[in-house]
């Protein structure tokens, strides 16, 4: 997908517990097609290429480098399911990844008893930066530390 838009999610600063940290992490991100920056912005969903990154509503963003396509032989890009915890060898290198973005000051400035994040996915192009159909991720988790 090239945006993403979550349900409400309870704003961690409405009841006024305090935090040092606030994170906002991705499960399950798939890196199998084209790279991508994806850039958080709270409780603006009119967010497109163009908004900036220094806008009050912007959280932060990560990036995939991705492997656009696989080049191997049939199967080579199938990941295999769990293996056993005693299992030496490396990931499989399609392996879906988890991501984490440190969004303490954006959800200290986020106001309302709610939050609401939209991710788009952009990736440079010819004529400036532009949305690709590449954002999957599996779930996503709000989490705040004491």
């Amino acid at each position: 997908m090239e945006r993403f838009t979550s349900p409400p999610i309870a704003n961690p600063t409405r009841d006024g517990t305090p935090f040092s940290r606030a994170d906002l992490v991705f499960y399950g991100v798939d890196h199998s097609g084209p790279s991508f920056e994806a850039r958080i912005y709270f409780n603006d969903a009119d967010v497109n290429v163009l908004t900036p990154r220094d806008t009050e509503s912007f959280a932060g963003s990560f990036t995939i480098f991705g492997h656009s396509g696989c080049a191997g032989d049939e199967g080579h890009c199938e990941v295999p399911p769990a293996r056993d915890v005693f299992d030496r060898r490396p990931p499989h290198a399609l392996t879906p990844q988890t991501k984490t973005v440190i969004v303490t000051d954006a959800v200290r400035r986020a106001v309302g008893e709610e939050l609401v994040f939209t991710v788009i996915a952009v990736r440079p192009g010819p004529d400036g930066a532009e949305l690709v159909d590449a954002l999957t991720f599996d779930r996503f988790s709000l989490l705040t530390f004491a």
